[in-house]
């Protein structure tokens, strides 16, 4: 036998597996990347709709048209430009297109124009242009001439104190439009309220023969009609007191026109702002978007009202599936035991986190509405029948439908995090001489809480961005009235309310405009992740601190 005999030797191979460890980390890191790109593209889009755009004066090449009769001249803002490219171009030869944001959509009819490149012969940006947010038609653009005074007179842009004076009398009509709302909205609905339960109760006396109570409400009635006169009178006093300055410009097409200063909300000079000033304007416009009702079919004006009933309605659900959820976890995991009808639970709980949500809605709609709301209706506001009640849509029915759709991941989450208790734990407990329930109540409880509520972060964010549901069972385009107020009883779950979901599914698909409506589509975007994030975070700080209070060793 040699002496020097090679042994053959294997080349040191990776670990098995290792491709498919770098596969998974690539497939996460381009998820990763995708979701950050796609929040930073909200919130960029979302961003810029606050921020003052400079308006240009564009002048176009003879033989041009604006679409304007006849016009050669058009002002706005330039939105984008991009290639535009027809059927028989190709990339080589396509010509390029501007959008311009014209505004003035009572005078044009639009407030969104396309204009070819090569027909601009020259863009400026005048100083004197003034941008007027409006009540209607979306923003005015325009170089003022003059302002009417509620006596006549009349004051000439050119005067010193002409911007002082017209920042004066905005000011004024503001205030004036607070009151009109207070008085609307508040004593005329407080009084509407009133006489809503006085008629049915008048009648009803009459019908039994109590005349004597029959003549007393007719009394409290006429006595409210009257007060409901009045102050329906002094708010229509105030409405024409909003029509009396006026505002005359000239549009950058060259015509002129006259406006009620009522129906401006607030005018800047975008050209003349400074990096500061547009800062100082973005942090206003967003402060008033968060906190304004929304007007001009919702593509104007701010969200409070699906800020609030989005908010609520997460609320109420999460109230309402933790009991029921957590519960429903005990039975299963500490009673239940391992036999076939708990198999068939478990198996039709994981089958249920599957089903579509707009099952979940019409479910809502037969029970919760029709059948548990129509019956509330048919014992407790019989008088008030057919109007429903407690029988149409409304945030309760909402929660309660989103409850049941989210309950079986608060389930599961639940079950995992009693599991994760050590047996160590209980077993002490029990040595101690506490019973079961009460091992379950101060050791099991506390120490998976830390897992129940990753089971409520992952129902409030999958409740808080559902649509289809709500569209059956309580979310409006519009809500005269929020679900929580100062008027008694305060708390009002029958009432319809405004959700940030339905209200981009309304901006988005549903909107006569889609142009103006495409930046509150990212804006509202924007606040709906917004609100998600802080509900969200709110229960994580809670878990973690309970995580560290409760955290035992392994036994």
């Amino acid at each position: 036998m040699p002496a020097n005999k090679k042994t053959s030797t294997r080349p040191d191979r990776s670990p098995a597996g290792e491709i498919y460890v770098w596969l998974s980390a690539l497939g996460l890191t381009v998820g990763l990347v995708m979701v950050v790109f796609l929040l930073g593209l909200i919130l960029w889009n979302g961003i810029i709709v606050f921020w003052p755009k400079e308006v240009a004066q564009i002048r176009l090449k003879e033989g041009s048209t604006t679409g304007i009769q006849n016009q050669l001249s058009l002002g706005g803002s330039i939105i984008k430009k991009q290639q535009k490219q027809s059927p028989t171009d190709n990339e080589d030869n396509a010509q390029m297109e501007w959008q311009i944001f014209t505004g003035n959509k009572d005078a044009y009819g639009f407030m969104y124009k396309y204009i070819d490149a090569e027909a601009i012969e020259s863009v400026t940006y005048p100083e004197d242009i003034m941008v007027a947010e409006r009540m209607e038609y979306g923003d005015a653009i325009f170089t003022p001439i003059s302002l009417t005074l509620p006596d006549d007179q009349i004051i000439q842009t050119k005067e010193p104190h002409f911007s002082a004076t017209l920042e004066g009398l905005l000011k004024e009509i503001e205030q004036r439009r607070e009151a009109i709302y207070t008085l609307e909205k508040t004593k005329l609905g407080a009084l509407n309220r009133k006489l809503k339960k006085l008629r049915p109760r008048q009648v009803r006396f009459a019908q039994q023969g109590l005349e004597a109570s029959a003549t007393e409400a007719k009394k409290e009635i006429q006595i409210l009609e009257k007060e409901y006169q009045m102050v329906a009178a002094k708010a229509q006093a105030l409405r024409r007191q909003q029509d009396e300055a006026k505002l005359t410009y000239r549009l950058l097409t060259g015509e002129e026109r006259t406006v009620s200063l009522g129906s401006i909300v607030r005018v800047y000079e975008p050209n003349t702002l400074s990096t500061l000033d547009k800062v100082t304007h973005l942090i206003v416009e967003f402060y008033r978007f968060l906190s304004e009702n929304p007007r001009e079919a919702n593509t104007e004006g701010g969200i409070f009202p699906a800020i609030f009933g989005t908010f609520i309605m997460t609320l109420l659900m999460s109230i309402v599936v933790m009991p029921f959820g957590v519960l429903a976890a005990i039975y299963l995991r500490e009673y239940a035991g391992g036999g076939f009808w708990v198999r068939s639970i478990r198996i039709g709980i994981n089958n249920l986190a599957g089903v579509p949500s707009i099952v979940f809605g019409v479910f809502g709609l037969g029970f919760f509405v029709y059948v548990f709301g129509g019956s509330i209706d048919s014992l407790f506001f019989s008088d008030k029948l057919p109007t429903p009640t407690f029988g149409t849509g409304g945030i309760l029915w909402a929660s309660l439908t989103l409850a049941l759709m989210t309950v079986p991941v608060v389930i599961v989450a639940t079950e995992e995090a009693l599991a994760s208790v050590p047996r160590g734990v209980r077993q002490a407990s029990l040595a101690c001489g506490a019973s079961r329930w009460q091992t379950i109540q101060r050791v099991v409880l506390p120490a998976s809480a830390p897992g129940i509520l990753t089971g409520l972060i992952l129902a409030m964010a999958r409740g808080a961005g559902e649509v289809a549901p709500l569209m059956l069972v309580g979310v409006v385009k519009l809500a005269p009235a929020l679900p929580f107020d100062a008027v008694p009883p305060f708390i009002h779950l029958e009432r319809k309310f405004m959700h940030l979901g339905f209200h981009i599914y309304d901006l988005g698909f549903q909107s006569p405009d889609s142009e103006a409506a495409k930046p509150m589509v990212f804006a509202t975007t924007l606040l709906l992740i917004l609100l998600v994030i802080i509900l969200n975070l709110g229960v994580v700080l809670i878990r973690n601190h309970l995580r560290s209070k409760y955290k035992y060793g392994t036994f």
